[in-house]
């Protein structure tokens, strides 16, 4: 029997458990460090890293350096998911999805393409509003960012130290590739997040655009200047929503915002 001295041994029993726990933290979470994700899992530093090795040789996970560990200022090592991780599904799925598109903006136009993305969105905005129950900003981030979960956008929400803001990242997009090609599905879902929020947000990178998460700024304190009696009707009033254009990677992500 011939044996491949690059082949790995087979993992013990619920090691691809605890290896899939690791890769779904730094997918949520990241960047996010080793010790963090052994405080998070309860495991040793050396279990970490070895399970953090088998998912950098698999390419799911790289190195994001950012920031320092406090110590002799040497940068602190944190990771994050590659684009290998963040779509599991078949890319004949996506490929299919982009020739529809393509073949709706050939019979439609532009128009065609924006319209679509509206529509689609609003079907998830209407469940998502059914899930928003909350009058305080802050918990009604964090149930806007419970929904999206539940859709499969992996999000979770992060304060932004020294502000009256917080940050929601979304770690996975299950139309990652069809968004990198038509923004107008991103558009369309920031439009809904401040029509559901009922403030300006303003999107920092999306994951279709080349970062390693979605990051979008919100506000959760009142506008300033607004008086602490006003503070409920400046969080009620109407607000249009203003989404730009679909944001390209410049280095300014979620991590770069801490």
């Amino acid at each position: 029997m011939t044996v491949d001295p690059d082949a790995r041994p087979a993992a013990p029993a619920g090691e691809h458990s605890t290896r899939d726990r690791v890769l779904e933290l730094v997918v949520s979470d990241g960047p996010v460090s080793a010790a963090d994700l052994g405080l998070r899992l309860d495991l040793t530093s050396a279990a970490i890293r070895r399970h953090i090795a088998s998912l950098e040789a698999d390419g799911l996970v790289a190195v994001h350096e950012s920031g320092h560990t406090g110590q002799r200022g040497r940068p602190a090592r944190r990771y994050v998911a590659t684009g290998s991780a963040q779509d599991p599904l078949a890319a004949g799925y996506s490929q299919f999805a982009l020739e529809v598109m393509a073949h709706l903006e050939k019979v439609g136009g532009p128009a065609a393409v924006e319209d679509f993305a509206t529509a689609n969105v609003a079907v998830r905005e209407a469940g998502y509003a059914a899930a928003l129950t909350a009058t305080d900003p802050a918990a009604r981030v964090q149930q806007l960012a419970d929904a999206l979960t539940d859709d499969g956008f992996v999000a979770s929400v992060r304060p932004v130290p020294g502000t009256q803001m917080v940050q929601l990242c979304q770690g996975h997009c299950p139309v990652q590739h069809v968004a990198a090609r038509y923004p107008q599905l991103c558009d369309a879902e920031i439009a809904a997040f401040s029509r559901l929020l009922g403030t300006h947000v303003q999107r920092l990178s999306t994951l279709a655009g080349g970062a390693h998460v979605c990051t979008t700024n919100i506000p959760v304190g009142p506008p300033p200047g607004v008086p602490p009696d006003d503070r409920d009707a400046a969080h009620a009033a109407p607000v249009t929503p203003t989404t730009g254009t679909h944001p390209r990677p410049s280095g300014r992500t979620a991590e770069g915002m801490r």
